[in-house]
């Protein structure tokens, strides 16, 4: 699989939108094979994650989110769900589960339910160790500072408004990655 070329099927132009996605999915394997090499003990799949890590956010053109120049038709929440979709018509169904299990720190279905959120009713959560290296070295940066890593805390605070849940797995990935 070569995950810049399914970036390039679906960013076809060479844009602000497509830099922001690339940068962003750069940094994010780059952190999640780091944490990969430092944890051997793991024996993580390094392929897999960083074609993962570069093609969990491949479905936010599909969202509205002008702040990252994205003027789909969808609520942003609803970009790993969306991408996931495309991976598997890609036939790429492991990574297909990176993009859907990446929002927040994973949501369950009772979180999904609670906050009445616009996407399947379903669990949503990292199972695989690879899918929650991904999914943790993600919090780590954001798509409008693309030049900056965020600090644990900083990380953490971004992960309120998915509720306690994301947090506290968050706080046992620090314990498990870091």
């Amino acid at each position: 699989m070569n995950a810049l070329s399914i970036i390039d099927k679906y960013y076809p132009e060479e844009n602000e939108l497509k830099h922001i996605l690339v940068t962003h999915s750069r940094a994010v394997a780059d952190k999640a094979l780091d944490i990969a090499r430092r944890h051997p003990e793991l024996n993580l799949d390094t392929q897999f994650i960083e074609e993962a890590a570069l093609l969990h956010d491949i479905g936010i053109f599909l969202t509205d989110a002008d702040g990252i120049h994205c003027y789909g038709q969808h609520p942003y929440i609803c970009h790993g769900y969306l991408g996931a979709d495309l991976l598997r018509a890609e036939g790429y169904p492991r990574h297909a589960l990176v993009c859907e299990r990446h929002t927040g720190a994973g949501l369950s279905l009772e979180e999904i339910e609670r906050q009445a959120l616009p996407i399947p009713h379903r669990d949503m959560r990292p199972v695989s160790m690879e899918e929650q290296v991904v999914c943790f070295a993600d919090k780590f940066f954001s798509k409008t500072k693309l030049d900056k890593e965020k600090s644990i805390e900083k990380a953490l605070k971004s992960l309120l408004k998915h509720g306690d849940e994301g947090v506290s797995r968050f706080e046992r990935w620090c314990e498990m990655f870091l």
